[in-house]
């Protein structure tokens, strides 16, 4: 189990494909039977995952990301991404604990995030151990320096 930045998106990121505080990015919630977390290599769009295994717990829905922002961190040398955190209510437990997040961006800015032929993986987030909601509110709070820190 480990967080992923998919090569993909960092030459997406270079040349300006994925713009990261004007693109709508998203959230799924994947489950420990994905393959996100090693899969790397000719991955460009959620469908390219072997296994995506997003949780189907009750009231369950991926996520738009809010306040997005990219900012410069100077004094360690890199560009980092953040958004808002993310609150998923009254989330339910799916077939197996929740592993981690899995940022995309909704390419064809249709406004449908589950059309993943389109959608351009970003990163996966590994949580710091497996997730079982049981029902209760469950937030993704990202690290004071950002979901990504870009060097």
């Amino acid at each position: 189990m480990a967080s992923v930045i998919y090569n993909q998106f960092k030459k997406y990121s270079a040349d300006g494909t994925i713009d990261l505080d004007g693109d709508t990015i998203w959230i799924a919630l994947l489950m420990n039977t994905t393959t996100a977390d090693t899969e790397n290599d000719g991955i460009e769009f959620v469908a390219d995952l072997t296994t995506l295994g997003e949780t189907a717990g009750a009231n369950y829905v991926r996520k738009a990301l809010s306040s997005l922002a990219v900012n410069l961190d100077d004094a360690n040398d890199r560009a980092e991404f953040d958004a808002a955190d993310v609150l998923f209510s009254a989330l339910g437990n799916g077939a197996a604990d929740i592993q981690g997040a899995l940022i995309y961006v909704d390419a064809d800015n249709d406004g449908d995030p589950a059309d993943d032929t389109l959608n351009y993986v970003i990163a996966f987030i590994d949580f710091a151990a497996d997730q079982s909601p049981g029902g209760s509110d469950f937030t993704v709070s990202w690290d004071t320096q950002g979901i990504l820190q870009l060097a």
